[in-house]
């Protein structure tokens, strides 16, 4: 099978169940922005992280696959499309309080940076802001499952609280913000 097929020579893509759409339409933002925070996530894995929080991550990779089936896929596209559910988003809160029970309470903003890893992180979280965002405007224009939203919203924090532990286990410290108001 090769790897290129010419069909989106012209600019448009193919979505699951057949139809052709402009790749610039508000679900092709969406799915594509939540496949750059899966890259993103796998750079940071590729950063050095432990086993277990490297594990955790692998999982929420396999699921960003779901979340872009999910958003690649109109509602009327069929039972067999995989589509984000509760349970992932649970997921994500168990993780999310698992890891902060690890951290120092967070008393100030922190800038992304420390290890690789932890920026790496960093980054992934604002790529999935962004998923969000594109999917918040896709919601207001097409039918769009809550449970798409709540989950790139969890995952954000998730990120963010995965890089704070990525830091804590490299015995790093958070890179405190300073305002220059203050200073």
């Amino acid at each position: 099978m090769k790897i290129y097929t010419k069909t989106g020579d012209a600019g448009e893509t193919g979505l699951w169940g057949g139809q052709r759409v402009s790749k610039d339409t508000l679900r092709v933002h969406a799915y594509g922005t939540a496949d750059e925070c899966n890259a993103a996530v796998g750079v940071a894995r590729a950063s050095g992280l432990d086993a277990g929080l490297d594990a955790t991550l692998g999982y929420v990779q396999a699921q960003l696959f779901v979340v872009g089936a999910d958003l690649a896929t109109p509602s009327a596209g069929g039972p067999h499309v995989p589509r984000v559910s509760a349970a992932e988003i649970a997921f994500l809160e168990a993780q999310i309080d698992a890891l902060e029970s690890e951290l120092d309470p967070l008393n100030q903003f922190i800038l992304p940076g420390g290890t690789a890893a932890a920026a790496h992180l960093h980054l992934a979280r604002t790529i999935c802001r962004r998923a969000e965002r594109w999917a918040v405007s896709l919601a207001h224009e097409e039918d769009l499952s809550a449970d798409v939203l709540m989950y790139l919203n969890r995952l954000s924090d998730f990120l963010f609280v995965a890089a704070r532990v990525a830091n804590a286990r490299a015995a790093t410290p958070d890179v405190p913000w300073v305002s220059p108001r203050m200073s």
